[in-house]
């Protein structure tokens, strides 16, 4: 009698044990259910070169809070081992959901494989993570249309389209050279590919000439984003391709701070006060300083992606996964990181000029009117 007691308590313990290890610990899916009051959160952010990110990453990290988490709030100054150790140390700290927002989509793989084994669910933030099937979510813009909406904006600035899109008999033809943001950021081929896909047409038929002839994205790619290299590639272009008195007409750029670097370039070869026009030059992000140059004439366009939309929705998706519910979609065939689609929730996108900056970027309280004097 005394055997079988102790047989069935042992038992018992195996039972509860079993039970244990099938409801949590750090080889269980430990992001689902509703147990999950005041868990970490790790949100991983690339750099604080860009404004557009220090508002992101306190955005998300408010938000988190708002709702009872605790939050690792992280920036790697675009270095990818510091990020690499950043979401490792997430990791061990015991995130129950990492929001990372990487500076190379693919260099996270091992982080992303050890957040699996421990159960912790993976939200990519704007910029994809590439080459793993663990990445269970990603919210951003629609990036193929933002690089149609600056091809759109370039056209419009030369008078090729008028407000409205619609063709206004202008053929040009017009100077003008295309920028591309980092190779190793997927985004950038999206915004590249929208963008080349809308102006092809008008470099076929003439109306805009690329005087450099570079026009492939590795020829125009620029790595890391940097406004220095940017600024670098400009000059070389004016050396190279304008030295004979043509003008430089337009410049598509993908991102505010290329296109201060670039406008940086133009204006120190005389483009604004030795008689050249300064070109039509568009952007993305709607920095101050860029809103800033827009509306004094120097910078035509930005991309205004309202970051407060995408945070709040990054930390929905967050606390839907540690409440058990399953996070809401919107686009399940557009995002294919190499190994998967990664469904994705994604918001659109609005050009500002002069024009709108106003309405788009004060009215709605993105920016004080006092912030863009």
């Amino acid at each position: 009698m005394k055997f079988r007691k102790v047989a069935l308590a042992a038992a018992a313990l195996g039972v509860a044990v079993a039970l244990a290890a099938c409801s949590g610990g750090r080889g269980g899916d430990n992001s689902s259910g509703t147990d999950n009051k005041g868990a970490l959160v790790g949100v991983a952010m690339p750099t604080k070169v860009s404004e557009r990110w220090i508002a992101d990453g306190n955005a998300v990290k408010s938000d988190l809070e708002k709702n009872g988490y605790k939050v690792d709030l992280e920036y790697a100054n675009n270095d990818i081992p510091t990020q690499v150790q950043q979401v490792n140390t997430m990791i061990t700290k015991g995130a129950k959901v990492l929001i990372i927002a990487s500076i190379d989509g693919g260099s996270l793989t091992d982080q992303l494989d050890a957040a699996a084994k421990a159960g912790i669910k993976v939200i990519s933030y704007d910029r994809l993570l590439t080459g793993d099937k663990n990445v269970d979510y990603y919210v951003s813009f629609d990036n193929y249309k933002v690089g149609v909406y600056q091809a759109n904006s370039l056209l419009t600035g030369l008078g090729v389209l008028d407000k409205d899109g619609k063709k206004t008999g202008q053929k040009g033809p017009f100077n003008i050279e295309v920028f591309a943001g980092s190779p190793d950021d997927n985004n950038a081929t999206f915004f590249y590919n929208g963008a080349m896909d809308t102006l092809k047409p008008y470099i076929a038929d003439g109306t805009l000439v690329v005087k450099s002839g570079q026009t492939n994205f590795n020829q125009v790619a620029i790595l890391r984003w940097d406004p220095a290299t940017a600024k670098a590639r400009m000059q070389d272009l004016i050396a190279k391709s304008y030295s004979t008195g043509a003008a430089v007409q337009g410049v598509l750029s993908p991102y505010d701070g290329l296109s201060d670097g670039i406008l940086s370039a133009l204006e120190g070869a005389g483009y604004g006060s030795g008689g050249k026009q300064i070109p039509v030059i568009t952007g993305q992000d709607a920095e101050v300083a860029s809103v800033k140059q827009i509306i004094a004439g120097t910078q035509y366009s930005t991309i205004y992606k309202d970051t407060r939309k995408l945070a709040n929705e990054a930390a929905k998706m967050a606390n839907d996964l540690l409440t058990g519910k399953k996070p809401e979609v919107n686009d399940t065939k557009s995002y294919d990181n190499k190994v998967k689609v990664v469904p994705s929730y994604l918001f659109q996108p609005v050009v500002v000029t002069k024009d709108n900056y106003k309405e788009i970027l004060v009215d709605s309280g993105y920016y004080k009117e006092s912030e863009l004097q």
